[in-house]
């Protein structure tokens, strides 16, 4: 895997923390997507984290590390998920929404994507806890801005690659869809798969059960948007899950760990 790092806008440490990694890169594997997931995990495992046995003081950490400024920096020089990425951007770009929230959007490269197409929307990420590197990534793009928690309604959200690393992807995903307007439309793309370390085990379930309870918070399957994984979500009505059939989904807990995501 090589990255270009010139006008990246770097600061010095970034950019050795970034050459560190790759230079730390499994010379056996030759597919780029299986060489930054053996970053993650190479790191995962230095830092002594258990996806069985979850330490949140651990994993806090490793959601901070420059590996995940690393992926950031990957997906922007990945054929495919730059692709689907414009494939939302597109689809959004045909839609009548005019605010967008991007939960968990990283350095916006999603963001982005659509901000290009669709100069006239307002395009937010979630990111309670923001990087400086990404504030510096959408600096000069008017219509995005960083917003540390949802408090208005929106026309569209979008969350990719977010569930499956969160302890109780039910909640995360119920919480979401308050601040989602009725008739607004939520575009979900997960990975309940073992993927890499991270991928929480006890989510895996949701892999065959995820749509099924998205019906049952007043969602409507208008299936998967074409060219990308993520699925659209209409939302037809206000309806939070029943306790009991959340309890069938398996997760009581609360979400300790949300908040180390977006950093």
């Amino acid at each position: 895997m090589t990255i270009e790092l010139e006008n990246k806008d770097l600061t010095p440490q970034e950019r050795e923390s970034i050459e560190f990694l790759l230079n730390s890169q499994n010379p056996q594997i030759h597919d780029d997507l299986e060489q930054i997931w053996y970053l993650m995990n190479k790191v995962w495992d230095e830092m002594g984290c258990d996806n069985k046995n979850i330490d949140w003081d651990k994993l806090g950490k490793y959601y901070s590390h420059p590996v995940w400024l690393l992926n950031g920096l990957f997906i922007e020089n990945h054929d495919i998920s730059i692709q689907v990425r414009e494939n939302i951007a597109d689809y959004i770009a045909k839609k009548d929404f005019q605010t967008i929230v991007d939960y968990g959007g990283g350095f916006g490269t999603l963001a982005k994507a659509i901000a290009k197409k669709s100069p006239d929307k307002q395009i937010f990420i979630y990111e309670p806890f923001p990087s400086e590197y990404g504030k510096r990534c959408v600096a000069n793009y008017p219509n995005i801005d960083f917003i540390s928690k949802l408090e208005s309604e929106f026309d569209c959200i979008i969350a990719t690659d977010v569930l499956e690393h969160l302890e109780d992807p039910l909640e995360s995903f119920e919480e979401m869809l308050g601040y989602l307007k009725i008739n607004g439309e939520a575009i979900i793309g997960n990975c309940f798969y073992p993927c890499i370390k991270c991928h929480l085990p006890q989510n895996f379930h949701y892999r065959y059960s995820f749509d099924s309870f998205a019906k049952f918070m007043g969602l409507k399957n208008l299936g998967i948007l074409k060219n990308t994984y993520a699925t659209i979500f209409l939302k037809t009505k206000n309806q939070k899950l029943n306790p009991t059939i959340k309890t069938m989904g398996g997760g009581d807990k609360q979400n300790n760990i949300s908040h180390y995501l977006f950093t």
